[in-house]
């Protein structure tokens, strides 16, 4: 793309069009009106995600993790493992579905 632009566009809008735009740019994070309107009119739209429950997911796949080793270690120094070592896991693990399954049904309803 050139260091400059050298083409000016303008158009009209009403006032509610102009307060959705302004209200859609900083749903996007945006704080240039021309970046804005430039990337919508070239990719279309502009979606930005903030969802807590990938934090919350991250959080338990690095607790799950930390478990696994633990256990592995454990196995490793006396060749035993627990039985609630690995229901532990296995509550990790369905927990962390289900929060990516809810993550799955938020993404599918975006349009």
């Amino acid at each position: 793309m050139a260091d400059t632009r050298d083409i000016s566009m303008h158009f009209w809008a009403t006032q509610e069009e102009y307060d959705l735009i302004q209200k859609n740019m900083a749903l996007s994070g945006s704080t240039n009106l021309s970046a804005f309107l430039r990337k919508m009119a070239i990719d279309g739209m502009v979606i930005r995600l903030d969802m807590p429950e990938i934090q919350e997911m991250l959080h338990l796949l690095r607790r799950a993790n930390a478990n696994i080793n633990q256990i592995a270690r454990h196995l490793h120094d006396t060749g035993r493992i627990y039985d609630t070592d690995l229901e532990e896991i296995l509550g990790f693990q369905k927990e962390t579905a289900a929060r990516l399954n809810d993550i799955l049904t938020k993404l599918s309803a975006l349009k």
